[in-house]
């Protein structure tokens, strides 16, 4: 979810920018009724690319072919969209549908739906199950303006647990993003607090909307409107203790989601925003491991 001045800064920004670049490939255009893609996820089974769309938006997922084609629309009856803002899956091919975009820090209704992987061939279905969560650390809805920490557009199943990475909106930027842990069971939960990562800079550059780890295991990325920030050899559950590397992409958009489609490929997708982005991008962790 954006606000105005986000968008006005964004608007800015993109006319001014480069939008070429060697590092990312652009695979299709995003259908044109995908205008404010959120979050994507590849299934390794069908070869889809499910996408969802953020608040204002239906309460569906849809399957995107190889070459961009809506094969799939999907309406999830007992699912209102209040705000999603990513997807993702289990290693089984389950989809998981995360509702906590919190932009003003005010919602106590944040959860996360289960989408089995056997409904996906029908058009309209429920979600399996609801997992409802709450950070213990925030007190105040809204907090201040300077503890604006706990909107999330960027989440991961990993070894039946989710885990959250936060969006900085405080008045006083420094690219804060907490780690947060919730189990994949049905329910309430206390979201677990991991560790945290500064990411630095500006809010048009350096704000976390999505994330992802590889199908081993061994990589976690952070998305960011133009880098992505990949964490390895890390020892536990806690991603952001790990080795880190900034990875400048030299394309600059309203880049909202991120995917593995294997142990190396990486796909992104941004939003369609004054005639630029509206793509699926693809790059390799290695290729931008590999730029000066």
């Amino acid at each position: 979810m954006r606000n105005p001045i986000s968008i006005l800064l964004l608007s800015i920004l993109l006319l001014s920018c480069k939008q070429d670049s060697k590092l990312i490939t652009s695979l299709y255009a995003l259908p044109n009724k995908l205008k404010e893609v959120s979050g994507i996820a590849y299934s390794t089974q069908s070869s889809l690319l499910w996408v969802l769309e953020d608040s204002g938006n239906a309460n569906a997922i849809y399957g995107l072919s190889p070459k961009g084609e809506l094969e799939k629309s999907i309406t999830i009856d007992n699912a209102k969209n209040i705000d999603w803002e990513d997807i993702t899956k289990d290693s089984e091919g389950n989809l998981y549908i995360g509702d906590f975009g919190n932009n003003e820090n005010t919602r106590k209704d944040l959860c996360i739906y289960k989408i089995a992987k056997d409904s996906l061939l029908k058009n309209t279905i429920n979600a399996s199950y609801k997992i409802s969560f709450e950070y213990p650390e925030q007190k105040k809805f809204p907090p201040k303006k300077t503890g604006l920490l706990y909107d999330v557009e960027s989440f991961f199943e990993f070894k039946n647990n989710f885990y959250l990475f936060t969006k900085n909106r405080s008045s006083k930027f420094d690219g804060t993003t907490f780690l947060y842990k919730i189990p994949n069971k049905a329910g309430y939960h206390q979201a677990e607090l991991l560790g945290e990562f500064k990411t630095g800079g500006s809010f048009e550059n350096n704000t976390v909307t999505s994330a992802a780890i590889s199908p081993d295991g061994s990589k976690v990325v952070l998305l960011c409107h133009s880098k992505v920030w990949l964490f390895k050899d890390f020892t536990t559950d806690n991603f952001l203790s790990g080795k880190v590397s900034e990875l400048k992409l030299h394309h600059f958009s309203q880049k909202e989601a991120i995917c593995f489609k294997d142990n190396s490929t990486l796909l992104i997708a941004d939003e369609k925003t004054k005639k630029i982005g509206g793509f699926v991008y693809e790059t390799t962790v290695e290729r931008l491991e590999a730029q000066p």
